[in-house]
C-alpha cells in the first residue's frame, strides 16, 4: 500500500486495519451473535446463551495460546468481566433491558456470556496501546482520574435512586482530560488526538455494536424492539463508560502514561 497509494492514504488505510486488529475480539464476539441468531433452533439441546459463553471461552483461549493477547491483557479482561457483570446484574434487575432467549448458566436472569462484551472493550484499549505504541501526555493527576472514574461507575448505579449527575460527569470529563493528547504511531510517523475526542468516536462504534446486540435479539432495552435502533443517548453512556475503562487499563499500563520521546533533529554545519 505504501508503494501504491498517497501517503496520507496509505497512513489512513493502515490506522483502520490495525484498529480493526486491536478490536478482533469484539469484532468476533459480534459476529458470533450475528451467526447464532441466524442458525439457532429452540429445539437444539444447548441453549443460545450457553453456546455464546462456550465460544466467548475458547475465543479467550485462542487469544491467549496464539500470542495475540498477553496474560497480562488478560488481567484487564478479567477487571472488566468483573466490573460488567455487576453492572449487568444490577441493571436488569432494575429492568433497564433485559436478555429474552433462554440459558442455563445465567446469574440472576443475567447470562454469564455478557461479561465478555464488556471484556471485549477492555481487550481493544489494551491492545491498541499496544499496537500503537499510544502515550497519554500531558495527563492529569492520577488519582482524579481514578476518582472521576469511581464517580462514573458508582453514577450507573446510583441515578436509580438519586439525581442523575450525568451532565456534571461529562463536563468533568472534558475538564479533566481537555489538554490530554493521545500520541500513537502508525508507522515511522507520529500523530496525536485530543482524548475527549478519541472517546466520542469510539462510544459511536460502540453503538452501532449495541445495535448489532439488539438486532439479534441477544439483549433487549425496555420498550425497544428487535426492529428499532438504540436510542442515541446511549452514546453517552458509552462515552463516559470509556473513561472507566481506560482508568481500568491503566492499572496494568501505567507506562503508557510517560509521554513520548521527542527527537530534536540535528543542527547542520555551516559550509565554510
Amino acid at each position: 500500500m505504501r508503494a501504491h497509494l498517497p501517503f496520507y492514504l496509505a497512513e489512513f488505510v493502515m490506522f483502520v486495519l490495525k484498529q480493526g486488529w486491536a478490536a478482533i475480539f469484539g469484532i468476533l464476539l459480534l459476529g458470533g451473535l450475528i451467526v447464532t441468531d441466524w442458525i439457532w433452533q429452540d429445539s437444539w439441546r444447548v441453549a443460545r446463551y450457553d453456546a455464546l459463553l462456550i465460544y466467548a471461552l475458547l475465543l479467550q483461549a485462542f487469544l491467549l495460546t496464539t500470542g495475540m493477547e498477553s496474560w497480562r491483557e488478560a488481567r484487564v479482561i478479567l477487571l472488566f468481566h468483573l466490573t460488567g457483570t455487576v453492572m449487568e446484574i444490577f441493571k436488569v434487575h432494575m429492568g433497564s433491558w433485559a436478555y429474552p432467549g433462554d440459558g442455563v448458566i445465567k446469574l440472576w436472569e443475567v447470562p454469564l456470556f455478557s461479561g465478555f462484551m464488556y471484556a471485549s472493550v477492555g481487550s481493544f484499549i489494551a491492545r491498541v496501546i499496544r499496537l500503537f505504541n499510544m502515550r497519554f501526555a500531558p495527563y492529569p493527576p492520577y488519582w482524579a482520574t481514578i476518582l472521576l472514574a469511581c464517580a462514573i461507575y458508582g453514577n450507573f448505579f446510583a441515578h436509580h435512586f438519586l439525581p442523575d449527575l450525568r451532565l456534571l460527569l461529562f463536563a468533568a470529563t472534558v475538564i479533566l482530560y481537555l489538554r490530554t493528547r493521545i500520541w500513537f504511531s502508525v508507522g515511522a510517523q507520529t500523530y496525536w488526538m485530543p482524548l475527549p475526542v478519541a472517546a466520542f468516536l469510539s462510544s459511536f462504534f460502540l453503538w452501532l455494536a449495541e445495535n448489532v446486540g439488539t438486532s439479534t435479539r441477544t439483549w433487549l432495552y425496555t420498550g425497544q424492539t428487535v426492529e428499532t435502533w438504540v436510542s442515541l443517548a446511549k452514546m453517552g453512556s458509552w462515552y463516559l463508560l470509556l473513561y472507566v475503562s481506560f482508568a481500568t487499563v491503566t492499572l496494568v499500563f501505567r507506562e503508557a502514561l510517560i509521554a513520548p520521546k521527542r527527537t530534536v533533529p540535528k543542527q547542520s554545519t555551516p559550509a565554510p
